[in-house]
């Protein structure tokens, strides 16, 4: 086998076992991070370290995963935003986009220290996850978003950046968190 080939294998194994770790998150709850003023999630985070360890289109692929699942689990159990998030402008599209942003903040960031690099790359990626999904919903389904939450359309921007804003800040620091150590401790495993 060549090394071109076992290259491709060694990234359909990583998308299949990110993108499994991604939608068993989903589909048990444990993706979703309760806090006291809302649930922050952590099923970008496989994206992230997916695009840091192999590159962008491995990446993607993952992010192209999680954005199908997204509409799946909307379409097989509804709930309020449910319109919005069965788009795959707003389900599928951001998700993609992580993995290319997470890669090229990671390859960009020209300080020497790997923690940084993956820190900075985590929480880009996280904000694109985090905005990109929120900002689908507002220039898409602003008017219908305040009539599901019951709020003026002049407050529908106002309460999604709110959320973006909180939201985003919990799960850039979970991301942080968790890719740090997991990616350095592949890094170290792929070194041997």
């Amino acid at each position: 086998m060549s090394n071109k080939n076992m290259f491709k294998t060694r990234q359909l194994t990583v998308i299949g076992l990110l993108s499994a770790i991604s939608i068993v998150l989903g589909l048990t709850g444990y993706g979703f991070i309760p806090l006291p003023i809302a649930k922050a999630t952590i099923m970008h985070i496989p994206v992230i370290i997916g695009a840091i360890l192999e590159g962008p289109i491995v990446g993607v692929a993952i992010g192209l995963i999680f954005g199908v699942f997204s509409i799946i689990q909307n379409i097989m159990s509804p709930n309020l935003l449910s319109f919005a998030y069965m788009n795959p402008l707003v389900s599928v599209l951001p998700r993609v986009l992580i993995g290319v942003t997470s890669y090229y903040a990671y390859t960009l960031i020209k300080a020497k220290n790997q923690s940084i690099k993956i820190g900075i790359s985590a929480v880009v990626g996280t904000l694109t996850n985090t905005f990109g999904v929120l900002t689908m919903i507002y220039v898409l389904y602003a008017a219908r978003y305040a009539t599901a939450k019951h709020i003026s359309a002049k407050a529908a921007a106002a309460t999604i950046y709110g959320v973006a804003v909180t939201n985003g800040t919990c799960e850039a620091i979970i991301s942080v968190l968790i890719t740090i150590p997991v990616v350095l401790a592949v890094k170290k495993i792929i070194k041997r």
